[in-house]
Formats: structure tokens, sequence, C-alpha cells
């Protein structure tokens, strides 16, 4: 990898950390209302429900599941990230949640990220 790839790798992954950081210094989740934390890989979604006042993470989904998988034709699409955010709703109701506060974890809110958010609010969760 030449020096000028390995610098705009750096500065890229500098800008998003803060980001994340500047969405987390305004998010935080209590257990009446937690965090609706998103996470991307290149070839999974991930969706968790976090208590930040005792760090428990109270439910998870992710397209790596067997029951969202077999559902669908890829884990990478948008279709994924909405049924990881029907999925990660119907957790939270399983919990007694009903209202939440979105972490988009730095991403930018569109797309795969504004899917997980609009699987779960027509799941019934309150963002």
């Amino acid at each position: 990898m030449s020096d000028l790839r390995k610098k705009t790798v750096a500065i890229k992954r500098g800008r998003h950390q803060r980001a994340r950081y500047r969405v987390r210094s305004k998010v935080s989740g209590t257990p009446e209302r937690p965090r609706l934390a998103v996470h991307k890989s290149l070839r999974y979604i991930y969706a968790q429900l976090i208590d930040d006042s005792t760090g428990r993470t109270m439910a998870s989904a992710s397209s790596q599941e067997p029951s969202i998988r077999s559902a669908l034709e890829g884990t990478k699409n948008k279709a994924a990230a909405r049924a990881v955010g029907e999925k990660i709703a119907e957790r939270a109701k399983e919990q007694g949640v009903e209202k939440v506060v979105f972490d988009r974890g730095g991403y930018v809110f569109h797309g795969k990220v504004k899917e997980v958010a609009d699987g779960a609010r027509s799941a019934g969760l309150i963002l």
C-alpha cells in the first residue's frame, strides 16, 4: 500500500471516529429509553439496545442471524437493514421498551442506517 493510500485511510478513519464521538457525547441510553446503536461492517448490519447507566446490552439483532438470512437474498443491503430494524423492535417490545434514542454510530443517516430506523419505526418503536 502506498504512503498516500495509507494517509487517506487514516484520515477517513479519524473523521469517522470524530463523528462517532460527537454523536455519543449527545446521546445516552437509560433503562426507560435505551440507546439503539447501529454498526455496519462490509458484510453485515448490527443493532443493539444499550442501557448506558449500567453498561448493559438489553437486546441485539444482526443480519448474521439465520432467521434474517434465510428470509433475504443478501446480508448487506437495505432489505437486510430493514429486517434488522424490525427484529430489534420486536425484541425491544419483549423487554417492555417502547421508546429509544437513536445512535447512528458516526454513519450518515442515509441508506442502510435510515432503513434500520424505518424498520424499527414500522414495528412500533418510537425513536
